[in-house]
């Protein structure tokens, strides 16, 4: 069931654009771009105020050098500092410092139309500089601001921006760290990811160590002994030859046990993987809790995690639903205890006439293990309902 979604789930999962990390082509390069291009607003006054023709050349060629200087420093920190490479050591507080001095000095030297650089100041302290250096050098920066505002006898533009200042750099702290996080909890998740696979290989050798080591020394220790046998009690050695064959069979008994009990689906599994299904489908799910299965057959609960699978497949696939509910339930009959699935959502059914083929064999995998499948359209939608036995027969009157 998940195995089918997942090509949808990695290519919805390609499109996002991750979090604290680097762009991993042009196109999320051109995205992240165009995410921050809408920040870039502030420069129109400059940019405007350079091509007004009030300054000598020398002044304007002085202003546009400052001024792509002052981009190209903004741009750079923060895409460093937002991903997950960034400056060693103390480089970054000295591009950071670089960027504060140049943003007052283009300040103060053309006046208040380049106020709007300091917003780019205060965002690159809210994401270069320590939680403790931000806390402090943001109210510096519009204290700044507010002092070039003075120098160009324009303290109203001043003012107009200063809680832009403070609010933008404080934003961009909260924005920091969330990034931090975000990038902490993926490492973590592969972390966990890493770990349960070895665990998984770990609980595998254990198992076919203790499947075969046993079986693998004793047939070595007879094959040794029919060696020694063989030339003057040939009756003997074909008994341990015998006795070798006897071994070797029942170790591949227990092999291939082991290997059903390995791809054996749980029913736990088979709900969690259902939410996960139907949530990425855009259906609204109902499901149940881990239910208690203590003195269920494997091959009940087997039956029934595949009767799961099939139930939410065909919701996914074919129902067109956009509501799902799923129940787990002990019952007890005449027949005795049963453990009841129910799948019920409010689509179509699909278009087809008559029992698909997952319905066919899933039928058929059912009665193996001595339960029933009902299937059918209801009032409001499409209801699969599975029963398997649940434990022992119990006689009718016992008061169970």
């Amino acid at each position: 069931m998940t195995d089918d979604l997942r090509p949808d789930e990695e290519a919805r999962a390609e499109r996002l654009i991750q979090i604290g990390q680097p762009p991993r082509n042009r196109s999320e390069a051109i995205r992240k771009l165009v995410w921050v291009l809408p920040w870039l607003v502030f420069l129109a006054s400059p940019v405007q105020d350079l091509n007004s023709g009030d300054h000598t050349t020398a002044v304007t060629a002085a202003g546009w050098t400052g001024l792509v200087a002052f981009v190209g420093l903004y741009l750079t920190l923060v895409f460093r500092t937002m991903g997950r490479r960034t400056f060693r050591g103390g480089i970054i507080n000295v591009l950071a410092a670089a960027l504060w001095v140049l943003g007052l000095a283009l300040a103060f030297g053309f006046g208040s139309e380049w106020l709007g650089l300091f917003v780019y100041v205060s965002v690159t302290c809210g994401v270069a500089f320590p939680l403790r250096t931000a806390y402090w050098t943001i109210p510096l920066t519009a204290a700044a601001m507010m002092l070039a505002g003075w120098h160009a006898h324009d303290l109203d533009e001043a003012w107009g921006l200063f809680l832009v200042v403070l609010l933008v750099g404080y934003s961009m702290t909260g924005i920091r760290q969330l990034v931090s996080t975000t990038v902490e909890l993926r490492k973590a998740r592969a972390t966990v990811a890493q770990l349960a696979a070895n665990e998984e290989r770990l609980r595998l050798a254990r198992d076919l160590h203790d499947l075969l080591g046993h079986s693998l020394s004793l047939i070595t220790l007879k094959s040794e002994l029919a060696g020694r046998m063989l030339p003057d009690h040939p009756d003997k050695a074909a008994q341990q030859v015998a006795d070798i064959e006897q071994v070797s069979r029942q170790a591949l008994v227990d092999v291939r046990e082991a290997v059903s009990g390995y791809r054996r689906p749980r029913l736990s599994e088979e709900l969690a993987g259902a939410q996960v299904a139907l949530t990425a489908a855009a259906v609204i799910a109902d499901v149940p809790a881990e239910p208690d299965l203590t003195g269920v057959p494997e091959d009940s609960e087997s039956a029934l995690a595949w009767a799961l699978r099939e139930a939410v497949t065909n919701v996914v696939r074919h129902s067109g639903a956009t509501r799902c509910t799923i129940e787990v339930l002990h019952r007890q009959t005449l027949d005795g205890p049963v453990l009841e699935l129910a799948v019920e959502d409010n689509g179509s059914g699909g278009s087809g006439k008559g029992p698909g083929n997952g319905l066919t064999g899933l039928t058929e995998r059912l009665g193996k293990a001595g339960g029933t499948l009902e299937a059918g359209r209801t009032k409001h939608g499409f209801r699969l309902l599975a029963r398997v036995p649940a434990g022992a027969v119990t006689p009718v009157g016992s008061g169970a």
